[in-house]
């Protein structure tokens, strides 16, 4: 059974830093590519990041870009988001998914419905 497991959420001030961490079981992690998206209450799942299965290749939604960092670690089985100069707009719920590779699935990576396999989700909150 595949599963990912979310963690690393917290309360931070803004400007600070937070990095969130998504552990694999039930799967081989590198035949993944992954991302990470977050949901406020009443909107739409939004794409934060996306990385290849090798780590290579990294995208960002236009509001993390040059804040939040996305990596993988595939002998670990974990994929982390680093989250520097956070403002009060970041806080809300973080998710990390999993998307089976394929050209289509990751033209659209930013899309939610590409992805395959998702985590429980994981509470960030900013505060000013």
């Amino acid at each position: 059974q595949v599963q990912l497991v979310a963690s690393g959420g917290g309360s931070v001030q803004a400007g600070g830093p937070l990095r969130l961490s998504c552990a694999a079981s039930g799967v081989t992690l590198s035949r993944y590519c992954m991302g990470w998206f977050r949901q406020a209450p009443g909107k739409e799942r939004e794409f934060v990041a996306a990385i290849s299965r090798s780590g290579v290749t990294t995208f960002y939604g236009n509001s993390v870009k040059g804040r939040f960092t996305i990596s993988r670690d595939n002998a670990k089985n974990t994929v982390s988001l680093q989250m520097s100069s956070l403002k009060v707009e970041d806080t809300t719920v973080y998710y990390c998914a999993g998307m089976q590779w394929s050209l289509p699935n990751w033209d659209r990576r930013e899309e939610a419905r590409s992805y395959d396999v998702w985590g429980q989700g994981t509470q960030v909150t900013v505060s000013s």
